[in-house]
């Protein structure tokens, strides 16, 4: 079972920055991908960024504004969110994809942006 835990949501004012990191625990599985999405109030899960096999997609409503990394030493994925907007506003998730195992996500963290 891999388990995955979220951190670094919080309230910021608009044009704030905020970096969200997801532990992946255990990492010996491997790994696909790993991907940040995001759901917010009436809303569908949307992706937000991705690294698959490496190579790196964004939403077109980040707009050059956030950067996901994967920093495979401290077996955490990180989301860089610069000049945050209140549409911004949502719960963020953290996704993995493993060989072996399946996919998983985080329970979520929430990411407020005040006007």
């Amino acid at each position: 079972q891999v388990q995955l835990v979220e951190s670094g949501g919080g309230l910021v004012q608009a044009g704030g920055s905020l970096i969200l990191s997801c532990l992946i625990t255990p990492n010996r599985f491997g790994i696909n991908a790993v991907a940040w999405y995001r759901q917010g109030a009436g809303h569908h899960r949307g992706m937000v960024a991705l690294i698959n096999d490496g190579r790196i997609e964004y939403a077109d409503f980040v707009a050059g504004r956030f950067t996901i990394s994967l920093d495979n030493t401290k077996n955490t994925v990180f989301l860089q969110m610069n000049d945050l907007k209140p549409t911004d506003t949502a719960v963020y998730y953290c996704y993995v994809d493993t060989p072996q195992r399946g996919s998983f996500w985080g329970q979520g963290t929430q990411v407020t942006v005040s006007s």
